[in-house]
């Protein structure tokens, strides 16, 4: 089986796999709604909240990222966005094409961004309605501090966070750090396949639905409307059945495990992984006090060539890592330790595959 050590999908639990065989059932059936009401709780354990609205978007991360974005903003609105790789530019264009006035708050690729910098965009416009940043930066390997914008919930600017590639695998802390909107998505440090955007807002959230002066710009996005099928099981779309049992089993196994017991193995592998890759001729990039476990990116040894070295762990070794997006395309490797691959003998599995590969 291939081994998936890029930046996402991660290999599937296998009580995921098996629950992608269940029979389907229809979308208002009362026995699947039992299991889409069980999906939401164990949401809500994850995240770390209490929040009434919080649920499985349709539609991978970038489908939750838009679904914060268009339900918050409306055209004119401003929103401060933390830019530090691929996901934070991703987060301006999407609240550019509501209708937002967007401030940048930047820190070079690879390094975390400063919270005092976010605060002091928010002093500087201080009717901003969103504050947005990524927590665990895909793009780069960088976990971003969250919990220093707490204050935020004191003002009327709502806190977004974008938690795709760190919920299950770093903490997550949704009402500790009093964050209004946060998205994650399935195929991460879930080990479910690609397909729902867990997402879950707070009740200042929610109330800027209802006080909205237009509907947000997309229907299908709409989380007044998608709201009413977890609350009031009114029709909205039909919402892919299958992928809601993978969750369901996913989720299962995190909280068996148990959400600390988890965050430590992912610790475990990637500080197990950050220590060989240096012997291998790879720099790791990011510092240690960000450097993500779950995701970690490294400058390539001199001379490697990196399609050519990814080529040969594919068709050699059946391993994928990712290539380097933007700033660190051709020059930097995503290695994904996520979910159910967050384990040494898969760490010591790839170290193995990687020496005999780069050393041809």
């Amino acid at each position: 089986m291939r081994l998936l050590l890029g930046p996402g999908p991660s290999n599937a639990y296998p009580e995921v796999l098996a629950a992608l065989g269940r029979p389907l059932l229809g979308h208002l059936d009362p026995e699947f709604l039992a299991i889409f009401d069980e999906t939401c709780e164990r949401l809500r354990a994850a995240f770390q909240t209490r929040n009434e609205l919080t649920l499985p978007v349709s539609g991978t991360g970038s489908a939750g990222m838009e679904a914060c974005f268009v339900n918050l903003l409306e055209p004119g609105d401003t929103a401060i966005v933390g830019v530090n790789g691929v996901f934070g530019e991703r987060m301006c264009e999407v609240a550019r094409r509501c209708g937002a006035e967007v401030v940048r708050v930047e820190a070079p690729w690879g390094t975390a961004l400063d919270p005092e910098d976010l605060l002091d965009a928010r002093r500087a416009n201080p009717r901003a309605r969103v504050l947005a940043v990524v927590h665990a930066e895909t793009s780069t390997g960088v976990e971003n501090p969250v919990a220093p914008l707490a204050v935020l919930a004191d003002t009327d600017t709502l806190l977004v966070v974008d938690a795709v590639t760190s919920l299950g695998g770093i903490p997550v802390d949704v009402d500790g750090w009093r964050v209004d909107a946060t998205y994650s998505g399935t195929q991460k440090c879930l080990s479910v396949p690609p397909g729902l955007a867990p997402i879950t807002f707070s009740a200042r959230a929610t109330e800027r639905l209802r006080t909205r002066e237009r509907p947000p710009q997309s229907w299908y996005l709409d989380l007044g409307l998608v709201g009413e099928y977890s609350r009031e099981r009114r029709y909205h779309h039909t919402i892919p059945i299958s992928m809601v049992y993978a969750l369901h089993a996913g989720l299962g196994v995190l909280l068996d495990e148990g959400l600390e017991v988890s965050w430590a193995r992912h610790r475990a592998a990637g500080d197990r992984l950050h220590a060989a890759l240096p012997d291998l001729g790879f720099e790791l990039i990011v510092d240690p006090a960000h450097r993500l476990p779950e995701l970690t990116t490294a400058w390539l040894p001199g001379g490697a060539d990196d399609a050519s070295l990814r080529k040969r762990l594919l068709e050699e070794h059946d391993i994928e890592v990712g290539g380097g997006l933007g700033e660190f395309a051709g020059k930097a490797w995503r290695i994904g330790l996520m979910g159910h691959n967050a384990r040494p003998e898969i760490v010591d599995r790839f170290l193995t595959a990687l020496s005999a590969s780069a050393s041809r």
